[in-house]
């Protein structure tokens, strides 16, 4: 008996001893891991980079446009396939765009660090299908809608910079634009009559902080993108479509810019400047510009300085309603002219036809330079700057958290020296003088004063005006759907008109000179994360 009650209390023993052993070993529960840590130093949207002291934000927005009537992004139909109204160009066109955006900043005892970059990933139209033109009517180097292919598409770099101590280094806003650039209210991307650089411009620049909402930034930009139009040696004559060759040189200086702003509760206000070299490369050329063995030994014009300004004003909290701004800004250049005839993208010129009831078609042309030069004896003695000057603005109003318009508009207008009559009169050292000698050219009957048909004065002056109003509706936070119409108006100066072999597939007829004007109707729908 004692022997079975010694193996039970034996056994009971060994069971509380192994029940004690298994629960030490069991695990202690660990402390949950921070996989996402949040930085709350620099806004919303912000984490520490694991492992790290560098804060990271993501973001972006997918958009789709359709453009009734233009291109896209609601550009006007304005030039090319598109401005002769043909049976080659895409009567609509669209783009499907996914923009991400990465953010980083750290603290430092210089102050913080930020990297910043935007790629688009897009998909579009290619705008015409004429054979007898590279896609997109680009006549050299590689065309992105070239790319839009069945399962293609292309990326477009934005900005891509540095910011350290004050200084930005890459590719960012240069120091002239507004800070709305050409969107004071506007969905489209072709409100001129003013400087754009919304999508980037390479760049050294310092910004200096007074306090109050006051500073000032300098800046030296790149302007083989950004801050060129065409210098134009007239002795290569001018096209059918009224443009004449392009003769820039090679890079020799960098623009040279800066602002004064002020940023407040009641709104902005900006003063900028901007300085432009504007060279040629050679007095004697080849066709479209071409150098030849005689190039080096013709000389060449001596370069020029342009230069622009600018004033931009915001007014926010406006009577008529909660968030409700107008934006204004006004630019005055000489031989600067991409700071007015501007786009997100390259400077357009102009070449637009439409109805006549005195000859085959009416047509307006608008060239588009930041100078002229006709070489040699008789002709202009060097580089003859082109004056610009324009207007922008709109009124933004919310109609409740959901709805919202913009009523946006601009006007800009371009000079070129001399007198309408100079050619006529055999004086070609003014800008009107040499132009409108190589216009004779490829558009026979000119005359002092417009007649019969046939004849017409040459002048190259030429004005734009556009409005319009686009109005969205965000159901819910960061998704918006759009709609946007606008008008675009080419008054130009010549008068009359000339029987000439315009651009094919128009024919050899009579052409009058006339004022044109095209519509357009943008659709969007964007999610911003």
């Amino acid at each position: 008996m004692k022997m079975v009650k010694s193996l039970i209390l034996g056994s009971a023993a060994g069971l509380i001893a192994m029940s004690g052993a298994q629960a030490a070993d069991l695990p202690v529960k660990a402390k949950a891991v921070e996989y996402v840590r949040i930085c709350s130093l620099y806004g919303a949207g912000f984490f520490y980079i694991p492992g790290t002291d560098t804060c990271i934000k993501l973001g972006g927005y997918l958009r789709v446009d359709t453009t009734f009537n233009g291109g896209v992004y609601g550009q006007p139909f304005y030039s090319g396939d598109a401005g002769q109204g043909n049976r080659f160009r895409d009567q609509f066109n669209s783009r499907s765009r996914m923009a991400l955006t990465v953010d980083t900043r750290t603290a430092t005892e210089y102050g913080v660090v930020r990297t910043f970059g935007q790629g688009d990933f897009q998909f579009q139209n290619f705008g015409s299908t004429n054979p007898a033109l590279p896609v997109g009517a680009q006549t050299t180097g590689l065309n992105s809608g070239l790319l839009s292919t069945a399962g293609g598409g292309y990326v477009a770099v934005e900005f891509v910079f540095i910011q350290f101590a004050g200084f930005t280094f890459g590719k960012s806003a240069s120091a002239f634009a507004a800070p709305w650039h050409g969107y004071p209210g506007n969905n489209n991307s072709f409100l001129m009559g003013g400087h754009d650089t919304v999508t980037g411009v390479n760049n050294i620049q310092y910004t200096a902080q007074f306090g109050n909402g006051v500073s000032a930034t300098i800046g030296l930009d790149d302007p083989t993108v950004f801050h060129r139009t065409s210098v134009q040696n007239l002795a290569l004559g001018v096209n059918v479509n009224g443009n004449g060759t392009n003769a820039y040189g090679g890079i020799v200086a960098p623009d040279i810019v800066g602002n004064i702003r002020v940023d407040q509760a009641w709104g902005l206000f900006q003063l900028s400047a901007g300085a432009h070299l504007v060279n040629a490369s050679y007095n004697t050329l080849g066709a479209g510009g071409v150098p030849t063995n005689l190039s080096e030994i013709s000389g060449h014009p001596d370069s020029k300085w342009g230069f622009s300004v600018q004033g931009a004003l915001q007014i926010k909290n406006i009577p008529t309603g909660a968030g409700d701004d107008i934006k204004i800004s006004a630019v005055y250049s000489q031989g600067n002219t991409k700071d007015v005839i501007s786009t997100s993208g390259g400077s357009p010129s102009f070449a637009m036809f439409g109805d006549s009831g005195l000859g085959y078609n009416s047509v307006g042309f608008g060239n588009t330079t930041d100078g002229v030069y006709l070489p040699g004896a008789g002709g202009t003695n060097g580089i003859i700057l082109t004056k610009a000057w324009g207007v922008r603005g709109a009124f933004n109003h919310n109609w409740d958290p959901y709805w919202s318009t913009s009523l946006w508009g601009a006007y800009a207008a371009v000079r070129y020296d001399g007198n309408n009559t100079d050619a006529v009169n055999g004086v070609f050292s003014s800008a009107k003088g040499a132009y409108c000698l190589g216009f004779a050219a490829t558009h026979p009957g000119q005359v002092a004063v417009a007649g019969a048909a046939g004849t017409y004065s040459c002048n190259p002056d030429f004005n734009i005006a556009q409005v319009g109003m686009v109005t969205r509706w965000t159901p819910v936070k960061n998704l918006t759907f759009s709609a946007e119409v606008g008008a675009f108006f080419l008054d130009q100066k010549m008068s009359g008109s000339s029987v000439f072999t315009a651009t094919a597939p128009k024919p050899t007829a009579l052409y009058e000179f006339k004022d044109q004007s095209t519509v357009f109707l943008n659709v969007r729908a964007q999610r911003n994360f």
